[in-house]
């Protein structure tokens, strides 16, 4: 079975496609788009690699004293912290401020720790400590040319909050 990505990446043929039109495309898809499909429909790794972006199912620890939290993250992992890692949840941002962190990160060819990070005004929201312990599933590993399509899907799982509260606030930290 054809993942998401792949029908998308079989859509947009070797063609560099604007990001209005990746857009379009996820919306044509959304009846068909969910965190099982997505997860059924890929290869997923024990264990992330740094740099890289992800899907998995995720367990806080201590989410009786969170504000809000996402039970399915895209998450790019950045560097190593106790018993597990600091990782951006790009799901912390509206679609647009996510495309706006994406190609910032691009266009700097990041690779490194949070330090390279602190001036970069989205990540502020985005920052989140990963535990070993709480992964609930493996991690699905996006290949570069699915980022753009994974920033629009619809796909996060907030508890006790909506996105848009979840959005407003991290507004406020930027």
């Amino acid at each position: 079975m054809a993942s998401i990505f792949d029908t998308i990446r079989n859509a947009a043929g070797d063609r560099d496609l604007s990001i209005n039109w990746y857009k379009k495309k996820v919306a044509d898809l959304s009846n068909k788009i969910s965190a099982a499909r997505l997860m059924r429909g890929g290869k997923t790794r024990k264990a992330p690699q740094y740099n890289k972006l992800y899907f998995f199912r995720y367990d806080p620890k201590l989410k009786q004293f969170l504000k809000y939290y996402d039970t399915f993250p895209l998450v790019m992992p950045i560097q190593s912290a106790p018993g597990g890692f600091l990782g951006i949840n790009f799901h912390y941002l509206p679609v647009p401020l996510r495309m706006r962190l994406l190609e910032t990160l691009d266009r700097r060819g990041f690779k490194g720790d949070y330090s390279k990070l602190k001036n970069i005004r989205e990540v502020k929201p985005c920052i989140k400590h990963y535990l070993r312990r709480q992964f609930v599933s493996g991690f699905l590993e996006l290949e570069e040319d699915d980022y753009a399509p994974a920033i629009f899907m619809p796909v996060a799982q907030f508890r006790k909050a909506s996105a848009s509260q979840v959005w407003r606030d991290s507004r406020r930290m930027i």
